[in-house]
């Protein structure tokens, strides 16, 4: 709720990354954590953590996190509560005398949003070796390149490699459901079995400007009207491609921009992004390959130019890993709360981490299955047993990571 007041008074709650007010609460955590005992540092990919040593340093860490920032006019519970239950726990560990044997770190990832660059999880992209130098070359509406907006907030570029982890055991978030299955079947917890792979497709359109009253219709070059087609083409073939079986597919035009934007021009110029989700990867090749034919031939029929078929992002469908699935289970069930599995239609920093450790995360019910708008709430007492999941689970893998090998999540086939 104090993080809640850190908010863009227009557009409550939005707390953009990369903004003085996403710093401005950034700060708040970080004297939260250090309150909590947590020692606290920014690394070169611009994540914020704090961390406690184990007692056998050797061991490697257990990580729990999530994210500060927010959408535009999103809410108080997307990823905050996630780095909430990490701090909540490191409290009770210490309350309790409780010192565990691997060290414990608790993570504000960078920019799990996405950002103006049109990137999203960017410190988890970062800490994993998946922030690449083409990203980095992104450039937000007002020109400032990716690099700079790391470099500004307190990252580097220029050291990325340092960034990147090979000692992180597990990693554990909790989050909001974003749904309605717990709230609707009045269940407590939901263990997350797999999250959609997520692909970002950038199109831009050129026409030619001209007068909205004086050029006849069949002279025109509109830039908006093959947007528009391609708009309503990402549509039919989402559908026709989530009706063939049981694989989830979605896709979304959330971006249209049209120049120079006046009641009395013909639009000269179009980009829109694609938002396009799934678990088989190979419902995402076909939806591109169709799109990419389609949209070209739309921009040939209406006389404009193609002139960007781009794909900015591309993560493929991750499974949470079994043995910290298994965990989160037995701590629900020995709590006494109701559960269930569950797959994630949302991306989250977790599924970059499971490239380099187990990864998992628990989902806590919210009202009407609220998210990403102002109206977004979980309750206390739902956000409290999801955190004490996953505080009896660290304490679990406490014990049996020091019997186990290592081993990561892993790419859904």
């Amino acid at each position: 709720m104090d993080l809640a007041e850190i908010t863009d008074p227009e557009r409550p709650y939005t707390r953009r990354s990369f903004t003085a007010l996403f710093l401005e609460g950034r700060a708040l955590v970080a004297r939260r954590f250090v309150e909590a005992g947590l020692s606290v540092r920014l690394d070169k990919a611009g994540n914020l953590i704090g961390r406690i040593e184990g007692r056998d340093p050797s061991l490697g860490v257990i990580a729990i996190g999530s994210h500060s920032d927010t959408v535009p006019s999103g809410g108080r519970f997307d990823g905050i509560a996630g780095v909430a239950t990490g701090l909540e726990i490191v409290r009770a560990l210490r309350d309790a005398g409780t010192r565990l044997d691997h060290t414990l770190e608790v993570i504000d990832f960078l920019a799990e949003e996405p950002s103006e660059y049109g990137l999203s999880c960017v410190g988890s992209r970062g800490m994993t070796g998946s922030l690449d130098g083409r990203m980095l070359d992104l450039v937000e509406p007002g020109g400032e390149p990716l690099r700079d907006a790391l470099g500004r907030v307190g990252g580097d570029p220029d050291r990325l490699g340092e960034a990147k982890r090979s000692d992180v055991r597990a990693f554990l978030e909790l989050h909001i459901e974003q749904g309605i299955v717990l709230e609707s079947q009045s269940l407590d917890i939901g263990v997350v079995s797999s999250i959609v792979g997520i692909r970002r497709i950038e199109i831009v359109f050129d026409g030619e400007a001209d007068h909205a009253g004086t050029t006849p219709l069949h002279l025109r070059h509109d830039a908006l009207v093959a947007a528009a087609q391609t708009v309503g083409l990402v549509r039919r073939v989402a559908e026709e491609l989530d009706r063939e079986g049981s694989d989830y597919f979605v896709a979304t035009v959330g971006i249209l921009t049209v120049e120079p934007s006046a009641s009395n021009i013909v639009p000269g110029r179009c980009r829109l992004v694609i938002d396009a989700r799934t678990t088989a990867p190979a419902l995402t090749t076909r939806f591109v390959e169709t799109v990419d034919r389609e949209s070209k031939a739309a921009a040939a029929r209406l006389r404009v130019r193609r002139s960007a078929f781009t794909t900015l992002s591309d993560g493929p469908p991750v499974a949470c890993d079994p043995d910290l699935q298994t965990a989160l289970r037995r701590a629900a069930e020995d709590l006494g709360l109701k559960q269930t599995d569950l797959p994630s239609g949302a991306g989250h920093d977790a599924a970059f981490m499971s490239r380099i450790c187990r990864s998992a995360m628990v989902f806590v019910p919210c009202r009407a299955g609220k998210s990403h708008a102002p109206e977004e709430w979980a309750d206390r007492d739902a956000v409290a047993a999801g955190a004490a999941v996953i505080l009896q689970a660290v304490q679990a893998l406490d014990r049996s990571l020091q019997e186990a090998g290592p081993a990561l999540g892993g790419e859904m086939p």
